[in-house]
């Protein structure tokens, strides 16, 4: 299993265009926004050092951010930590084979092409770990 580096914190938020500007403000360096279907989501990432902040806000009332939000009081907040891994697909079944619990079994598409899955934070103390596979240019 190959843990790379802490790829990005996804921050779930309530307003992303006044949360943008609150992160420009700050002098985060600004990535560009992207819808994510599949996780109804609107993403926008901010590039700090080797890594970056993912700030997500629901497309629908039904998708998991909004559920987040909705559970935190309607407020937004840190709402996981995602890994880069070499292999999504190979480090799911060694984690499997650990005892951990997952939420995909099977690695789907993600912001920029990369491919994502996600450990329950019922096996890893509380926090929701997003693994992610950076396709190559």
């Amino acid at each position: 299993m190959s843990l790379n580096k802490i790829d990005h914190v996804g921050i779930a938020v309530t307003d992303l265009d006044k949360s943008i500007e609150l992160y420009k403000a700050m002098g985060f360096e600004f990535q560009g926004t992207e819808v994510v279907e599949d996780q109804k989501v609107k993403t926008a990432f901010f590039k700090i050092g080797e890594s970056m902040i993912e700030l997500l806000a629901a497309t629908d009332p039904a998708s998991p951010i909004a559920k987040f939000i909705e559970k935190n009081g309607n407020r937004g907040g840190i709402a996981h930590m995602a890994i880069h891994v070499s292999d999504v697909q190979s480090t799911l079944s060694e984690l499997k084979q650990k005892g951990f619990q997952l939420i995909d079994e099977v690695a789907k598409d993600g912001a920029h092409g990369t491919k994502i899955a996600f450990v329950h934070p019922k096996s890893t103390g509380g926090v929701l770990l997003e693994l992610c596979e950076k396709k190559e240019h």
